[in-house]
């Protein structure tokens, strides 16, 4: 079968490899798409993500460079392992997959042993830390890691489903409700998936967006932001027209889903006192906190690792229509063949005219 297979910085090749056949508990997938994800972003740029090394192997999966790349995947399943439960799985069922794998050690794993597998000390992901991955034709994973894809909810929207449970579980996180006001730095997938998720919580609110490329702030204004930022052409910093906004207090809840200084700096500063910063990105470099704003306004920062268990309750207020218009923020499907030069080269270069990129083995 053709994979992308993920050699280092740079060095991803469409190759043919193996077709997997599913082992005892698991279930064999035929892809239909697979998002690009920030984290693969970082990754063909940089080692920041947890990436196996062609010397040093993932402690879960065994598995050196190179790997097959992809998290954010659906598809359909076409064969059963042994001891699958053919009354709960069956071959055509439309499926998506939770990638985050752990090391399951329950009673010597605090954070496994409390069901919290995002944040295990081990914990990484299926398509990074290895076992296969969205960007081939087919995946043979474990039933614990697969969740039916409802009938009303295509399988292109199925494949936005992974970074929308991160985007779900950094809400979930935030106690953003009803009322609250917010501030979502960086209008790229997670963030515009957080607008999307914000709306469907309170259709009122005061939810301010500031993102540089035009395409993305055209797509916040479409999908429920009250206020659109462009922080390059704003004649006054940030914060300070955040603060207009919300007539000098600041907002409830921050999230930076940019990942660079001046994300960090524009949100702490938009923060009303004991509000709270939400890290939703990944740093490629360890950024200058401002901690005396932090101890002047007793803001709470935190973060999040993927997703904690809401996928289930995520897939529901999809396919109820509780959080919609999820198709409408895929600006390109490609091929497998393209996924280089339409796919990573086209999101790093062309952020102006792209926004989530789903590929299709």
């Amino acid at each position: 079968m053709k994979a992308a297979r993920y050699y280092g910085p740079g060095d991803i090749r469409v190759e043919v490899i193996e077709e997997p056949r599913p082992k005892e508990g698991q279930v064999k997938i035929k892809i239909a798409w697979n998002g690009i994800c920030g984290s693969d972003l970082h990754a063909y740029l940089t080692t920041v993500v947890k990436f196996p090394t062609k010397t040093e192997a993932n402690e879960l999966t065994g598995e050196t460079l190179p790997i097959t790349l992809g998290h954010e995947f659906s598809g359909t399943i076409v064969d059963l392992g042994s001891g699958v439960d053919g009354k709960k799985w069956q071959i055509g069922q439309n499926v998506i997959v939770e990638p985050v794998i752990s090391c399951l050690k329950t009673g010597s794993c605090g954070p496994c042993t409390a069901g919290s597998r995002n944040i295990c000390p081990l914990a990484n992901f299926i398509g990074i830390g290895g076992w296969g991955g969205g960007l081939a034709e087919f995946i043979a994973t474990d039933v614990r890691y697969v969740h039916h894809l409802p009938d009303s909810v295509p399988l292109e929207v199925g494949a936005c489903i992974e970074p929308l449970a991160v985007a779900y579980h950094a809400m979930k996180r935030s106690g953003f409700e009803k009322g609250k006001t917010a501030l979502i730095v960086g209008g790229g997938p997670i963030g515009l998936f957080l607008l999307r998720i914000l709306r469907s919580i309170d259709l009122e609110s005061t939810i301010i967006v500031s993102e540089p490329a035009t395409i993305r702030r055209s797509l916040a204004l479409k999908h429920g932001a009250s206020h659109v930022l462009d922080p390059v052409k704003t004649d006054r910093n940030v914060s300070e027209v955040v603060m207009g906004l919300t007539n000098g207090i600041g907002v409830d809840v921050a999230f930076d889903a940019a990942g660079v200084q001046a994300s960090l700096d524009v949100a702490l500063a938009s923060i009303r006192p004991r509000g709270i910063f939400m890290n939703v990105a990944i740093w490629e470099d360890n950024p200058r906190i401002n901690m005396n704003l932090i101890l002047s306004r007793e803001i709470v920062v935190t973060g999040v690792m993927g997703y904690d268990r809401v996928h289930e309750e995520v897939l529901g207020a999809v396919a109820s229509g509780k959080i919609s218009g999820l198709g409408e923020l895929i600006t390109s499907k490609i091929s497998l063949e393209d996924v280089v030069e339409k796919g990573f080269l086209a999101l790093l270069n062309e952020k102006d005219t792209q926004v989530k990129i789903l590929v299709h083995p």
